[in-house]
């Protein structure tokens, strides 16, 4: 019997490099991986929306958040596959004014806080980081619009009330370097930072050892995209969920074995794969199920507290036709 052919839309993340080669395929699947190219944002953004609009495709990468939020509002167009593409780490995406008065976690209490959006993945895990370092969330202003450049969202929702939007044709970046935000989060760098000469620099200077303790106390390393497919693409090949599941994790596995065979990217990343593996363990960019529930869960908890939920979404209701295939 022939291979079925599918095409999966996904960012250009080098983990993903064996399979779009075709060194690792997926059992009973010919894959076409359309991707995109030199780490671009609105590329990414791109592949997100083409995984759900495009016909020409069948699914591909996905947010997390969007995802959770079509299965609170009863939408089971796309199929969730505990394959996480994207993990990110947010306290290095906490920026502050070069000499204004943010110097330290417990300066942003009460403080305006810029963010680029209110319901994506991303600002899901920065509320749970700022619980993390005590910062309350209800205590902050929050300010919600592009950072440098207008954005195409992936994520259109109303703003809720009482969240303040810039006037139109203002940037988050500038209103920061104006003093009139204390703080923005933001995942693309803004333009202006510079780590020291600013106008704009991290809030943690040192974020690799902020966001150590982070994981070392939550145990999570922010799951923030994972792969869905089409409803009737699965629906007429259930077998398709387990068999690309299992082709990312072998994917996963062959590139960390080349990066450790021959770990020339940078200088020093023998060394740095040594210390990451210490503290996460070896495998430490899983994809499964079960290597995933907790953070799964964590992230449900976090967006049900935070209102973008009506209701509080179990972490198999995300993986239903997963767990049934």
């Amino acid at each position: 019997m022939a291979n079925l052919p599918l095409a999966l839309t996904c960012a250009d993340y080098a983990h993903v490099t064996p399979l779009a080669l075709g060194e690792v395929r997926p059992d009973g699947i010919d894959l076409t991986l359309v991707h995109g190219s030199l780490g671009s944002w609105p590329t990414r953004a791109e592949m997100l929306r083409r995984a759900i609009h495009d016909p020409a495709v069948h699914g591909g990468e996905g947010s997390v958040a969007g995802h959770v939020r079509r299965i609170d509002q009863g939408d089971r167009s796309m199929v969730g596959l505990p394959i996480f593409v994207l993990r990110n780490f947010t306290a290095r995406d906490l920026y502050v004014r070069k000499g204004g008065p943010i110097k330290q976690a417990a300066d942003l209490k009460g403080k305006r806080i810029g963010m680029y959006n209110w319901v994506a993945s991303g600002s899901v895990w920065y509320r749970h980081f700022l619980n993390h370092i005590g910062v309350p969330i209800d205590s902050l202003q929050w300010w919600i619009g592009d950072i440098d450049t207008p954005t195409a969202y992936t994520h259109a929702a109303p703003l809720p009330k009482g969240i303040n939007a810039p006037d139109k044709g203002r940037f988050l970046s500038e209103m920061l370097i104006a003093g009139e935000l204390d703080a923005i989060y933001s995942p693309p760098r803004p333009r202006r930072y510079h780590p020291t000469e600013g106008p704009i620099i991290r809030l943690f200077p040192d974020c690799r050892t902020v966001e150590r303790d982070y994981f070392r106390t939550t145990r999570c390393f922010p799951p923030q995209h994972l792969m869905i497919v089409k409803r009737d693409a699965w629906v007429t090949n259930p077998w398709i969920a387990r068999s690309l599941t299992d082709a990312f994790v072998r994917c996963q596995d062959r590139f960390v074995a080349t990066q450790r065979n021959f770990p020339y990217v940078s200088p020093w990343l023998d060394m740095e794969m040594e210390e990451t593996a210490a503290v996460f363990g070896a495998d430490f960019h899983p994809h499964g199920l079960e290597k995933a529930r907790h953070e799964m869960d964590a992230f449900c908890e976090q967006a049900y507290r935070a209102g973008l939920t009506s209701r509080r979404v179990s972490v198999d209701e995300c993986f239903q036709e997963y767990l049934q295939s």
